[in-house]
């Protein structure tokens, strides 16, 4: 079920009807129900992975049990490589088992064997990725002893299937998560209108920006090889603002969501393409699946408690395990490994650690360094995604060198030229607004507060419309990030 269609539009109100007035007197009744919904959520892209959702659960939940009353060191890491063994091991089968298959036939090949090849027709169950780090992540804190483990079952079945958040995140941690389905929950009026407010505006990039966003990159990118560099950059700045305005857009309907139902999930996007460097993009964009990887990865490894190849060691290795964990093709890969070559600079400089704060902090506008070293992240991240987005690393390499020939200043031809000067419009007007919410929780929960109240109004009314019109008048599209 999609966030923008008709089916969402209609199954919320009814959820949340049904939990605070018929539900509310009692939390495990409020509990079950939470379940109940989240797996006809997910159920209606494919039922056949609602067992692989309960499985999941019933091996972590045992886990944790298991781990409640074991004291010996050895069995203890037996039950934690039980559940990692597991949860790895359905990811990496229903993820990458025919990209190993693939290539381990192409290693044969290139050195002169022939192999038929014996891949399967695997459907990837959506969000598998997400709930998968979830439940990890209770496994590993219970293990640590960060965490008691749970004997309410239906609580942590609720946590790991809590439908706002469940395919697309945010990566919620156990510690913060859990505890709120052990907490009589009372309906919070202004946390539920700031909860719509954030559910507006993620409307707004989903549907406004990243859809429409969408149809122009689908057509650049499909047919590369036929347009200038000009139109590819086009298409390549289109995908940028495409897969922010999707993603952080999901992020947005999920946590505004959530507080309509009395949680708090944590914050995700941070206005990424304001950073000064790629070490505050990575801050600020993803931010449950990188802090998940710093905190699960990075520092077990050794973090920056080494010498310097250590440190460099463990930074080229989150960042090509995060490529692959976006999917299983050397696009991610390379994506990953060239934001690697990004930041790497600036751990061994240990400069990382700069632009904490957030850029222009009680300003209108930002200063003449602080704009240039935005622009010049922003470039970097573009040509990153050129690789994200493509179809095979010689696509992205090709793609790339005919932005940087003399095609570049050859005028922009393609299907539908003059429509996209709407959306470079609409883009900017995302762009301001959001740098006007920049120092606020999330954008509208600062852009507006202090205005007028008919002024206001008509704001959030001016951007509903023109969400329905969008929504009226544009194909849907699935969110990008349910691939992963």
């Amino acid at each position: 079920m999609l966030f923008n269609s008709i089916e969402f539009a209609l199954f919320l109100p009814a959820v949340f009807i049904l939990y605070w007035f018929v539900f509310n007197r009692n939390l495990k009744a409020q509990n079950f129900f939470i379940v109940v919904v989240s797996y006809i959520f997910y159920g209606w892209w494919d039922w056949r992975f609602l067992g692989l959702i309960l499985f999941s659960t019933l091996v972590d939940y045992s886990v944790g049990r298991g781990l409640r009353s074991c004291e010996n060191i050895t069995k203890r890491k037996i039950f934690l490589w039980t559940s990692i063994i597991v949860n790895i091991g359905l990811l990496g089968f229903f993820k990458y088992y025919n990209f190993f298959v693939q290539n381990f036939i192409d290693a044969f090949t290139f050195f002169g064997k022939t192999m038929s090849p014996n891949t399967l027709n695997i459907i990837l169950p959506v969000g598998i990725s997400f709930y998968t780090f979830q439940t990890l992540s209770y496994t590993i804190d219970v293990y640590k002893r960060r965490l008691e483990p749970t004997k309410d079952f239906i609580a942590f079945s609720a946590f790991v299937s809590f439908f706002p958040q469940l395919v697309a995140g945010p990566i919620e941690r156990a510690t913060h998560l859990l505890p709120q389905f052990f907490t009589k929950r009372s309906f919070n009026y202004d946390e539920a209108i700031d909860g719509l407010r954030q559910i507006l505006w993620g409307l707004f990039k989903k549907v406004v920006i990243a859809d429409t966003c969408a149809v122009y990159v689908n057509l650049i990118f499909g047919n590369s090889g036929y347009y200038s560099g000009s139109t590819l950059l086009i298409g390549a700045l289109f995908f940028t603002f495409q897969i922010y305005g999707d993603f952080s857009g999901y992020s947005d309907i999920a946590i505004g969501t959530s507080k309509l139902f009395g949680f708090k999930l944590n914050k995700n996007f941070a206005t990424p393409y304001f950073s000064r460097n790629i070490a505050e993009f990575w801050r600020r964009w993803h931010i449950s699946l990188s802090t998940w990887f710093r905190d699960y990865l990075y520092i077990p490894l050794g973090g920056s408690r080494g010498g310097k190849w250590m440190i460099i060691r463990n930074t080229i290795i989150i960042f090509v395990v995060s490529g692959f964990w976006h999917g299983a093709n050397w696009t991610f890969i390379v994506w990953g490994a060239l934001n690697a070559a990004y930041i790497l600079p600036l751990v061994v400089l240990k400069r990382n650690r700069n632009n904490l704060d957030v850029v222009a902090e009680g300003k209108i506008f930002p200063s003449i360094r602080e704009l240039f070293s935005m622009i010049f992240t922003f470039a970097l991240t573009v040509i990153a995604w050129i690789f994200f987005r493509a179809e095979s690393v010689d696509q992205a390499v090709a793609y790339i060198l005919k932005i940087f020939s003399s095609s570049l200043f050859e005028p922009a031809i393609f299907r539908d030229y003059l429509n996209a000067w709407k959306i470079g419009v609409l883009i900017i007007i995302m762009i301001i607004i959001e740098w006007m919410g920049r120092e606020h929780v999330h954008t509208l929960a600062g852009v507006g507060i202090k205005w007028n109240k008919y002024l206001r109004y008509f704001f959030y009314y001016a951007i509903t419309m023109v969400i329905m019109y969008y929504w009226w008048n544009t194909d849907e599209q699935q969110f990008i990030y349910f691939q992963f």
